[in-house]
């Protein structure tokens, strides 16, 4: 697969909507993932993430003007021992109760679909990293309808074992910008992780539609130690 540039995806489509880059600094000692939302409607722009124990999740930032919560209110992140969940809904929570009864991530989301969001019906992307003993693997799933149709869940897992040092794979909920909104397509994109986490951040703040932007994650986790590091950035402050 050809590396893309993220920095050149993200500023050519408006509108990704949600997105998962997961991936290992270029010398080889951090695992790295990145979580960022965009929002059209002033619901979806009316968010925040916020530190919450080990993970983050999403809070309004002028509660009085919370319409409807329940898409757009959720864990994000959270921590299972030496896991680090991440996904686009409350899928995530999901996640951790299966693999916490020794379920597989594959399946953990099994019992889940794309959101009941019509006409959209947005895929629900996830991410999972494992990090043990100085070994570290991760995968990405993605939930979809069929072209559109909610008559059918297509579930996609992309599993990655010792991956490459520079390395990393960003998948997002929508192709482009439209109505309804055209669900991503094909495998996670290959991308390029930096060693420096405020130059990673940097990069896909800046490259983001300003317009639609909300927040961004970022998080650094050392492969030796379980160490790490995080970076958050809104929009509204």
């Amino acid at each position: 697969m050809k590396m893309v540039s993220l920095e050149q995806e993200l500023k050519n489509n408006a509108y990704p909507g949600r997105g998962i880059v997961i991936g290992r600094t270029p010398d080889g000692t951090k695992a790295v993932t990145a979580y960022f939302i965009m929002g059209r409607s002033g619901n979806s722009r009316n968010r925040i993430f916020v530190e919450d124990g080990a993970g983050i999740r999403t809070q309004a930032f002028d509660p009085s003007k919370l319409e409807d919560p329940s898409l757009i209110i959720y864990a994000p992140v959270r921590v299972l021992g030496n896991k680090t969940i991440v996904t686009n809904g409350d899928q995530t929570d999901t996640i951790y109760e299966g693999m916490d009864k020794q379920l597989t991530f594959e399946q953990s989301l099994r019992s889940r679909e794309f959101e009941p969001d019509a006409p959209n019906y947005t895929p629900r992307i996830s991410g999972i990293m494992h990090i043990e003993n100085g070994h570290y693997n991760y995968a990405m799933s993605i939930l979809k309808s069929n072209h559109g149709s909610p008559d059918s869940c297509h579930r996609y897992t992309f599993a990655y074992e010792n991956p490459a040092a520079g390395e990393g794979h960003f998948i997002h909920t929508y192709m482009h910008d439209g109505d309804p909104l055209p669900s991503f397509e094909g495998e996670p994109k290959l991308v390029e992780i930096l060693d420096d986490m405020e130059a990673f951040a940097d990069l896909l703040w800046s490259s983001l539609n300003e317009d639609n932007k909300v927040s961004l994650f970022v998080r650094y986790i050392d492969i030796a130690t379980g160490a790490y590091e995080t970076k958050i950035v809104n929009k509204n402050q």
